[in-house]
């Protein structure tokens, strides 16, 4: 399994237009072929900072996702919004402790 962090740091006009965005496609790329969980998450006190969690089966399935239309079409328009540039974590789940 593949975790991909996006953490996404939006002007204040920028947050409005972003969770529109989100939730017109929220279902497109969590249904994306390899994707088994999607997840947006707000920033405790800064409302403009958001980031998303997903999970890929595997890194071929996350590149596919970033070489899609669908990928060239929500991150064409996000992109615009940001504030500050966005931080970006491929992680492989190493150690779970239950």
């Amino acid at each position: 399994m593949v975790i991909r962090i996006v953490r996404m740091h939006f002007t204040e006009a920028g947050v409005d237009e972003f969770l529109q965005i989100f939730d017109k496609h929220k279902e497109a790329i969590r249904n994306f072929q390899g994707c088994s969980h999607l997840q947006l998450l707000k920033d405790h006190g800064n409302e403009t900072t958001y980031t998303t969690l997903s999970h890929w089966d595997k890194v071929e399935s996350l590149e596919n996702y970033r070489k899609s239309e669908l990928f060239g079409q929500v991150w064409g328009r996000v992109k615009t919004l940001f504030a500050e540039r966005t931080q970006a974590f491929t992680l492989e789940k190493y150690i779970e402790v239950s």
